[in-house]
């Protein structure tokens, strides 16, 4: 018996799976709340899997930036896809380049700007945690 090769449309019909299958390029874009010109495209969104706020990917255009705050009952996890830039994490500087994780703990104030020439691709999520103190 030879294995066959299952297309994202079939598993999308396919109503016996309980996984998710999704592509970003059938996603429609949003705006990041934090500055409505960055876009992203959310892969999985809040109530889909345990503990999980969202899975997505954000575009920043070059000196674009989501401005800093901090979030009480959520963690983030980036990873730079392409692109450079910078990730301030409770005023402290980090850089951002291909390859990049950076995890940020509740509480912490965080800010990402775009530092290069060329759109920084971000791939994120959030974990839902006991609210923190801010």
């Amino acid at each position: 018996m030879s294995e066959r090769e299952v297309s994202v449309e079939e598993v999308l019909r396919d109503r016996h799976h309980s996984m998710k299958v999704t592509s970003l390029s059938t996603l429609p874009e949003q705006a990041v709340s934090h500055n409505l010109a960055i876009k992203k495209k959310v892969m999985l969104s809040l109530g889909e899997l345990p503990h999980l706020t969202n899975f997505s990917q954000a575009c920043f255009a070059p000196g674009q930036i989501a401005s800093a705050h901090s979030h009480t009952d959520m963690c983030e996890v980036f990873f730079v896809e392409s692109g450079e830039g910078t990730i301030w994490v409770d005023d402290v500087p980090y850089p951002l380049q291909s390859g990049t994780c950076v995890a940020v703990e509740a509480g912490e104030k965080h800010e990402v700007r775009n530092t290069g020439s060329t759109d920084l691709i971000l791939t994120y999520f959030g974990l839902r945690v006991e609210s923190v103190a801010v």
